[in-house]
């Protein structure tokens, strides 16, 4: 793989999860001119709270990602119910399937394998049957993760890091859970970038990655 992708594809369980574990460094690559896909294949209609419209998520992720400099025309959500991902593993897989033969990716982030939710554990399994020869980084989502290797550090910076948490602040009807505040964005981030003596960082565990 090239030191720094140029056609990227981000999957998402539910809408958010791309920019809580990836937003920094998709900020960076998208800089950088990568072309980034993204694919949420739940919009979690039924875990809206009931002040908020069932279908926000769906508008909320476009704000979200444009954040990240990801375009309207590059975000799809798609239909799949929220803690039902285990009961529908073979279509998800074909759906994965159809994405990766629309283009020629040559990086992919998923959640990481590790993650306990039923939804995410789901995903990252078949993405990594689906997308055999292409590198694969797992995202850090630390509730979720009983264990988590973070074989790889990306710095980020402090522009990066703004626009995460500014991209996580589209999602209105979120703020209500603590892990998509500014402060606890920050905090991890800071974390990751002591492991790696920068000021700011990411942190993704190496599912597969092809050296070209």
């Amino acid at each position: 793989m090239q030191t720094t992708p140029k056609n990227i594809l981000v999957l998402s369980s539910h809408t958010d999860d791309g920019e809580i574990g990836a937003g920094g460094t998709l900020h960076k690559l998208a800089s950088r001119g990568a072309n980034i896909k993204y694919v949420a294949f739940s919009a979690a209609e039924d875990s809206v709270r009931s002040e908020f419209p069932n279908d926000i998520l769906r508008r909320e992720v476009i704000a979200a990602t444009a954040q990240l400099s990801i375009p309207e025309a590059n975000v799809r959500v798609l239909q799949y119910k929220v803690r039902y991902f285990p009961k529908h593993r073979q279509e998800i897989l074909e759906d994965l399937i159809l994405i990766r033969n629309s283009n020629d990716f040559d990086l992919v982030f998923v959640p990481s394998p590790d993650d306990i939710h039923q939804d995410h554990m789901t995903l990252s399994l078949e993405a990594t049957r689906a997308f055999k020869s292409t590198s694969i980084l797992g995202y850090e989502i630390p509730w979720n993760n009983r264990a988590f290797s973070n074989t790889m550090l990306s710095p980020i910076s402090s522009e990066n890091l703004q626009a995460k948490i500014k991209s996580l602040a589209e999602y209105k009807s979120q703020q209500w859970r603590g892990y998509v505040s500014g402060e606890a964005i920050k905090a991890l981030a800071t974390i990751r970038g002591l492991q790696c003596q920068r000021q700011f960082a990411e942190s993704f565990e190496v599912i597969k990655w092809y050296l070209n």
